[in-house]
């Protein structure tokens, strides 16, 4: 990959910082009042080392692009996205490596309502009826979030999108490689819902 440490480009380098700068960039996008644009003038501005301030993990929703959301330019944040915001050791060691090799303070998982992997989780559980492939990866890498609550609660689905998060930040705050920098305070790993119907971003308590 072939970067050097870095400081985390933006918005002084801290985690408080970060993800002011990502919320500011949300209102931005909510309001109607974007700044930045998929502009080639400004992925040629951004060719040089990249210098991003956060990542952010999300669902493969297309409803739900990244950059747009939070209303960031080329090379400000990484993303990464799975069904479902689902971790494996290649989602881990790829924000292990933006935070250890790029200097990046702030991680935010970010899931969404009516997610359609976490309905399948539901339905599984419900039915018993296990899906085939790597499908099934998902759905038991979500279950365990929708136990919790339970298949049965008539809220289990949207009950179960925000444990889910809630469960995805404990795991990355308790990475081999990410706890320390979590526990000295220098990176900070947070979840948050996105609103399909609003465009807004609402954060999560640790819960």
């Amino acid at each position: 990959m072939g970067a050097t440490p870095g400081q985390g480009r933006q918005a002084g380098g801290t985690p408080r910082a970060a993800l002011a700068d990502l919320l500011a960039g949300n209102r931005r996008f909510v309001s109607g009042q974007p700044i930045h644009g998929h502009d080639v003038t400004a992925a040629a501005a951004a060719s040089g080392d990249q210098q991003p301030y956060a990542v952010v993990l999300g669902c493969i929703d297309s409803r739900v692009p990244l950059e747009a959301i939070f209303d960031q330019t080329f090379g400000a944040i990484c993303v990464i996205r799975t069904g479902g915001h689902v971790l494996d050791r290649a989602v881990c060691g790829s924000i292990e490596y933006v935070v250890g090799q790029l200097g990046v303070p702030l991680v935010m998982v970010l899931g969404h309502e009516r997610c359609g992997a976490v309905g399948a989780a539901v339905d599984a559980l419900r039915t018993g009826e296990r899906p085939g492939g790597s499908l099934a990866y998902l759905v038991d890498e979500i279950a365990p979030a929708v136990t919790e609550i339970g298949f049965d609660d008539p809220a289990v689905h949207p009950l179960a999108i925000r444990r889910h998060v809630r469960r995805t930040v404990r795991t990355l705050r308790d990475d081999d490689l990410l706890a320390g920098p979590v526990a000295a305070g220098r990176v900070a790993v947070t979840g948050g819902l996105y609103d399909l119907a609003t465009g807004e971003v609402a954060l999560l308590d640790p819960g």
